[in-house]
C-alpha cells in the first residue's frame, strides 16, 4: 500500500530502522573506504560520551577517597559494578583474571544499554538520517563482537602462551584422520561466536522497532479510528517490553562475551 506522497509503508518502516547513508553530516573517505559521518556515528558518539560521563561521575568520590561512602549515582554505579563482577565475570572468567576483564565487560553492558535506551527516546528521531537505535546497525554490533573476538585470543594467549592457546583448541589424543574434520570446525567456531553476538543484538533491537512501527501502521492500512486507539494502547505495552529487552540484550551480549573469554582462559574445562 502506498502513502499519498508516494512512499510505500514498507519504505517508511525501513527508513526508521536503518541508517540512511544518503543523509550524511560530513562526507569522508579513507583509502577508498566510506567513513562519512552519519546519524548512527553521531549516536555512537553520544552513547560513548554518556558512558564516559557516567563512569567519571559515578567514581568521582572514590578518586578523592577510596574509603568514601557511596551515595546517589555513585551508589548505583557500585551496585552495577558488583553485579557484573560477582554474577558475570567471576563465575565465567574467574576471580584471578576477573580484575583485568571486568572493565571491558562493564563497558559493554553500560554502552549497549545506553545505545538501546537512546534509540527509544522520540527526540532523537527528529535528527534526520534514519533510525536512532545504533545497536540495530549490524556494523555496530560487528564492531563490538570484533573486540570480543580479539579479547578471546588475547586472554587465551596471556594464559597459555601463543602456541599453547592454539594447541588447546584441539583435544589431546585425537586420531589424525579426525583432525581433518575437527580443525576446520574449531576454526569455524572462532568466527561463529562473534557472528552470533553480532546477529543476536542487532536482530533483536531491529525487530522490536519493526513491530512497533507495524502496529502504528494498522490504522493507516485499515482507515479505522478505533484501530488507531488500540494500536496506541498496544504499543504502550510493547514500549515497556522494549525497555526490558534493552536490559536483556545488554546482559546477554555481556554474559556471552564473558563466557567466551573464560573458555579461552580455562581451556582445560
Amino acid at each position: 500500500m502506498s502513502e499519498p506522497h508516494g512512499e510505500s509503508l514498507g519504505g517508511i518502516i525501513l527508513h526508521h530502522v536503518t541508517n540512511d547513508l544518503n543523509h550524511t553530516f560530513l562526507n569522508l573517505s579513507l583509502f577508498g573506504v566510506n567513513i562519512s559521518i552519519t546519524k548512527h556515528v553521531v549516536m555512537i558518539w553520544i552513547a560513548a560520551a554518556v558512558t564516559v560521563g557516567l563512569a567519571i561521575w559515578g567514581t568521582r568520590r572514590y578518586r578523592k577517597d577510596i574509603n568514601s561512602q557511596p551515595e546517589g549515582i555513585s551508589h548505583i554505579f557500585e551496585i552495577l559494578m558488583n553485579f557484573i563482577r560477582e554474577d558475570i565475570v567471576n563465575p565465567n572468567i574467574g576471580a584471578n583474571h576477573g580484575k583485568m576483564w571486568t572493565p571491558l565487560i562493564t563497558t559493554y553492558f553500560i554502552f549497549i544499554l545506553i545505545c538501546n535506551f537512546l534509540g527509544m527516546i522520540p527526540f532523537f528521531d527528529l535528527i534526520p538520517g534514519g533510525s536512532s537505535t545504533v545497536t540495530g546497525n549490524f556494523n555496530t554490533t560487528a564492531g563490538l563482537a570484533s573486540i570480543t573476538f580479539f579479547a578471546i585470543i588475547i586472554a587465551g594467549t596471556m594464559k597459555h602462551g601463543f602456541l599453547g592457546y592454539w594447541k588447546n583448541m584441539i583435544p589431546g589424543g585425537v586420531p589424525a584422520p579426525v583432525l581433518l574434520i575437527l580443525i576446520p570446525i574449531e576454526i569455524l567456531g572462532m568466527f561463529v561466536r562473534p557472528f552470533a553476538l553480532t546477529m543476536r543484538l542487532g536482530a533483536n533491537m531491529t525487530a522490536g522497532h519493526i513491530g512497533m512501527l507495524a502496529i502504528f501502521a494498522l490504522p493507516i492500512i485499515l482507515s479505522a479510528a478505533p484501530v488507531g486507539i488500540a494500536s496506541i494502547l498496544l504499543n504502550t505495552g510493547i514500549y515497556f517490553l522494549e525497555m526490558i529487552v534493552s536490559f536483556v540484550q545488554a546482559y546477554v551480549f555481556t554474559l556471552l562475551s564473558a563466557v567466551f573469554i573464560g573458555m579461552a582462559i580455562h581451556a582445560e574445562h
